[in-house]
């Protein structure tokens, strides 16, 4: 019997502390593949950047990220580079879970550049977030299947996302994205992607964030609408032929919803 290939293992866990009025690392550990790099800024946040060292996803990879935004203290998260999502041997799926904590008066903005999806890639990815009652919390991911550029068509892919987002202990907000086998032809319904190949889901979760309803939806006009799910919670899907329109669309409603500057990474 041939032995199990060997599989990428990664984990990181970090923390935001208010100090003199700056929120600077309170804990930080970092195992195998996953690392944090936290480059120079003027803002009172702490920007971190992590990066997946193996340089992406395939079947029986594991990374777990854990965030918390302590009391006071704000966090921006973001990666590299985009993850992508290489073909697995068949049975095997990549892993990957998040879970982010936000304290009283605290924020996290979870700003991770784009998942590309590869022919046969396949992955189960879970996002768990614990929110306080006055706490903030931004979230998006944006997913691109197949680069249009390079001529690529996604046939057969396996991909599971789910969100579940708790303010204090009490589930507010659950979405979960399943798209299974010939993801090309799965997003040519109109009742599904009408043909896009790639897609953003947007999520605030913050005191008034319906306030913000009415100029996000004029922002995605022709691209992706939002709604108010219940007082304090927004949530936008977006839609675009590929990579480059969607973050034309993108940026501006994270900027929008950030107050601020989307992190440097994502301008490279």
């Amino acid at each position: 019997m041939l032995s199990a290939q060997p599989r990428t293992r990664g984990s990181l866990l970090l923390s935001a502390r208010l100090r003199g009025g700056r929120s600077r690392i309170g804990e930080l550990r970092q195992q195998g593949a996953l690392k944090a790099l936290f480059p120079q800024a003027r803002q009172a946040a702490l920007q971190a950047v992590f990066l997946n060292t193996s340089g992406g996803v395939t079947g029986g990879d594991q990374l777990t990220l854990q965030a918390e935004a302590e009391a006071g203290a704000a966090l921006c998260l973001t990666s590299q580079a985009a993850e992508r999502i290489y073909r697995a041997q068949p049975d095997e799926i990549g892993q990957v879970a998040t879970r982010l904590q936000v304290g009283a008066g605290g924020r996290i903005d979870w700003l991770p550049q784009e998942t590309i999806l590869f022919d046969g890639g396949a992955l189960d990815r879970r996002l768990d977030a614990e929110v306080a009652a006055d706490g903030c919390l931004l979230a998006v991911e944006p997913l691109i299947i197949g680069r249009v550029a390079m001529g690529e068509t996604v046939r057969d892919a396996r991909l599971t996302d789910r969100w579940r987002v708790r303010r204090d202990g009490r589930l507010i907000f659950a979405d979960t994205l399943r798209l299974h086998g010939d993801v090309h032809a799965i997003l040519q319904s109109p009742g599904v992607a009408g043909g896009a190949g790639a897609m953003a889901a947007l999520l605030l979760v913050a005191p008034h964030a319906e306030d913000l309803a009415a100029r996000l939806n004029t922002l995605l006009a022709g691209c992706g609408a939002c709604s108010a799910i219940r007082p304090g919670v927004l949530f936008a899907r977006i839609l675009a032929r590929d990579g480059f329109a969607l973050r034309q669309s993108l940026i501006p409603a994270i900027r929008l919803l950030s107050g601020g500057e989307i992190p440097r990474p994502w301008m490279l």
